[in-house]
């Protein structure tokens, strides 16, 4: 072999040596630098379109208006928002799997966090969370292998929950169906009808409560000073004669003994000397009483006057306490109002703005006779009354049959129906009102004929919660997270992620 040929097998050798060398670094780098291509060259006009065609998306031909309802169907795996008109979107979800199963029932949308991590599982990403329970609950972007996957959450597609996420208004209802559920124009005339006028005479209402409160507070401020100086006035006298009661409290007590020990004198020398601490017990207790009694006299004016001012503190305190209720109950007019009809607890609970406003006794026909789970939702504003639509979740009647039945007492209706607003709604239900339920949310009802795993596993964080026909308070811990306020026991329970 020439010294050429032994050169070029060298250099032929050495080139196939640095290619096997180079292979990874440079798939990996062709790799890194496709990734960048697709970060940052702009995809194809309707490449969106086609992955949400292709991820089982769709949207509504026409115009949305604002998503006022969520129905996730556990048979078909979707869940489908709607707006007044009908629906808007639809997307593919995966729900919770056995053991850990998404609860069927109704909800609202508690909370909402743009970028959401589990401090259950593993830090878990949960994008664009809607949260429908404290205990862990909610709808959010997560990966759909094309069956029910997650711990009892809605995961939806990501590209989905982040266009959901800014068209969702706190509150919004969420109704998980155990099959195929759809609203549908429905009118009956148990339905709420408003009044224009009383509607519009809420806000100067609630102005003129507001105004009253803000005196009431104003009164109750200058009353609670004017009581505490009053206290400070009288604060000598009050020590002095705190003083002068033990002072005298102790000489009752000496005289006590000399007449015990004089009683008990056997001899004249015995009885002289008991006689003699008497005499001199009595008249220290005579001459602290009068001190007493001057001190008293001199200074009743002072006492009289920071009582009578502690008593004015705690009137106008009540005052001020009455007034913020009824600026309260005046502003809660503005909300859309929430009714609970419960076959289980014969009555019928009324809400406005997560605030409890009513509970009292309902007549419904045929009480052992299954009613169902309806939801009865006023849409739209329609001349001046309202548009409604019913959904049906569970077995029992139809939705005007579950109406028919039930008797709303007429003061009821006085009170709540003048005001009703779009939004407003009724949910009658064979089911109680769910532990969920509590200061911080909507009714919550879980239909108890299906699986639960995904909201039993999970404990309630320790609220005021609605139990049997009253309320469970329990002790709390005041926390913040995610922009609201709510509580949760600090032991014993996983905190709010899932």
């Amino acid at each position: 072999m020439t010294n050429r040929s032994m050169m070029m097998q060298s250099m032929t050798m050495q080139s196939n040596w640095a290619i096997r060398r180079w292979r990874p670094a440079a798939i990996v780098t062709l790799a890194a630098t496709a990734a960048l291509t697709l970060l940052f060259v702009a995809p194809p006009a309707d490449a969106a379109s086609r992955h949400a065609r292709s991820s089982g998306e769709t949207a509504a031909s026409r115009d949305a208006g604002e998503a006022l309802m969520a129905i996730v169907s556990i048979k078909s795996q979707h869940v489908t928002i709607y707006d007044a008109d009908g629906w808007i979107l639809r997307a593919p979800v995966s729900s919770g799997t056995k053991g850990r199963e998404t609860p069927s029932g109704i909800f609202t949308v508690l909370q909402k966090d743009k970028d959401h991590h589990s401090n259950l599982y593993d830090d878990a990403w949960m994008p664009n969370m809607l949260r429908i329970t404290w205990s862990g609950i909610a709808l959010h972007g997560g990966p759909l292998p094309g069956y029910p996957a997650s711990h009892g959450c809605v995961r939806m597609p990501y590209g989905f929950a982040e266009k959901l996420f800014d068209k969702v208004r706190m509150g919004m209802r969420v109704i998980i169906a155990p099959n195929d559920a759809e609203p549908v124009e429905f009118s009956h005339p148990a339905l709420f009808v408003p009044k224009a006028e009383a509607i519009a005479a809420v806000p100067a209402r609630v102005e003129t409560f507001a105004r009253a409160a803000d005196e009431a507070a104003k009164t109750a401020t200058e009353a609670k000073n004017a009581a505490a100086a009053a206290a400070r006035e009288a604060a000598p006298l009050t020590a002095s004669l705190r003083k002068l009661k033990g002072l005298k409290s102790n000489a009752d007590a000496a005289l006590a003994r000399a007449e015990k020990a004089l009683d008990a004198a056997k001899t004249d020398e015995a009885k002289a000397r008991a006689e003699e601490q008497k005499q001199k017990a009595a008249a220290k207790v005579a001459e602290l009483q009068a001190q007493l009694d001057a001190a008293e006299a001199d200074g009743k004016s002072k006492l009289d006057a920071a009582a009578a001012a502690q008593e004015a503190a705690k009137a106008a305190e009540a005052k001020r306490a009455d007034a913020a209720k009824a600026a309260r109950e005046a502003k809660l007019a503005l909300e859309p109002v929430s009714v609970f009809i419960s076959r289980q607890t014969q009555k019928l609970y009324v809400r406005r703005g997560y605030e409890s406003v009513l509970e009292v006794p309902v007549t419904i026909r045929d009480q052992d006779k299954p009613i169902g789970t309806h939801v009865f939702t006023a849409v739209a504003r329609a001349g001046g009354a309202l548009r409604w639509t019913a959904v049906t979740i569970d077995n029992g009647d139809k939705a005007q049959a579950a109406l028919d039945r039930v008797s709303i007492p007429q003061d009821v209706l006085d009170r709540i129906a003048p005001t009703a607003l779009p939004r407003s709604s009724i949910i009658v239900s064979d089911e109680p009102l769910n532990r969920e339920t509590n200061y911080r949310t909507e009714f919550v009802v879980a239909l108890h004929n299906q699986p639960q795993g995904g909201l039993a596993m999970r404990k309630t964080p320790n609220v005021r919660v609605a139990r049997g026909n009253g309320w469970d308070d329990g002790g709390f811990t005041p926390w913040r997270g995610g922009g609201q306020y709510y509580y949760q026991r600090r032991q014993g329970w996983g905190g709010w992620g899932w």
